[in-house]
């Protein structure tokens, strides 16, 4: 009880879970303003739950769309508590389970039918503009939730068990689960609306790693100068980060020196070369971007 008391007394908890509360309505939102009325179904456990909807409904039984993303979603949250751990099992239990009386939510606040022009049948009346919409929408909610160490649930909890144990790109995985998924809507949609919800689910792989790798995105860092201490100093001193040094020979010169490898964020980078013009500091220095970083990135940080 005390550990749990620790937890709700921390600004970590609360700011994440204002950052999952908003991603599963910006969600919510892509999945009611564009999925549902479009009839598309791409790839994710929303997809499936339509399909499983429609032809429960077909035979006579009246279930709502949320109520079966509920359904689904908690079978999969208990392979996310087993497989993956129990941080992201929680907040993907919270995340879940929230999607589908958020879907409702907005049907209550601004009912899409307010929103159709006479002769409309979905918001952007073209497959096309409704599947772009849902999948930037959709994506930029997973790529936040998966930087927290959590998901949307459902399609995302796949993805995430091969992500970790398969070190698959995490966009890869949601494609590949997704176009499988997909496929079940032969069994509702014509043969056209499903390649476009393959189609989708292809672009959602995609713009998650890209939303992903940007969040994620570090800058390696190589200064080679005479006045490496001093450049050593200002990124362990001030910015607080580590460092690597390698003695290097020059191919045209033959002179040995000393190169000053760091990774650092975005600020961190603009902030060290403003300081190297600033100390007119002589270097020569590339710069490339890193989307994955393992090990005790974060560490000097949380001493500070």
């Amino acid at each position: 009880m005390k550990d749990i008391l620790k937890i709700l007394g921390t600004w970590k908890f609360w700011k994440e879970l204002f950052i999952m509360t908003a991603g599963m309505a910006i969600s919510a939102a892509a999945v009611y303003y564009f999925l549902l009325p479009s009839k598309l179904v791409v790839g994710s456990i929303t997809g499936l739950s339509i399909v499983i909807s429609n032809l429960l409904n077909a035979a006579g039984l009246s279930i709502k769309v949320s109520l079966v993303i509920v359904i689904i979603n908690a079978i999969l949250l208990l392979l996310a508590w087993l497989l993956i751990g129990k941080e992201f099992g929680a907040k993907t239990v919270y995340t879940a389970l929230i999607l589908g009386p958020m879907v409702d939510m907005w049907e209550k606040i601004l009912p899409i039918d307010t929103l159709l022009e006479a002769g409309q049948t979905s918001l952007m009346n073209d497959a096309w503009f409704d599947l772009i919409c849902f999948v930037l929408l959709l994506s930029i909610a997973q790529s936040v939730l998966f930087h927290i160490n959590a998901s949307t649930g459902g399609l995302d909890i796949l993805a995430k068990i091969v992500n970790k144990y398969l070190h698959f790109d995490i966009g890869a995985c949601v494609s590949i689960a997704g176009i499988a998924i997909c496929l079940t809507a032969l069994a509702i949609n014509p043969f056209r609306l499903v390649v476009i919800g393959i189609i989708g689910t292809w672009i959602n792989g995609i713009a998650l790693d890209y939303f992903t790798a940007s969040i994620n995105r570090k800058k390696r860092v190589c200064i080679i100068s005479p006045q490496y201490e001093q450049i050593r100093e200002y990124i362990v001193g001030t910015l607080h980060r580590g460092c690597s040094l390698y003695e290097v020979m020059g191919g045209y010169s033959g002179e040995k020196s000393m190169e000053v490898q760091a990774l650092l964020t975005q600020n961190e980078f603009s902030a060290l070369m403003e300081h190297i013009r600033e100390e007119s500091i002589h270097s020569f220095i590339t710069a490339g971007n890193v989307s994955e970083v393992y090990g005790l990135w974060n560490a000097k940080k949380h001493e500070k």
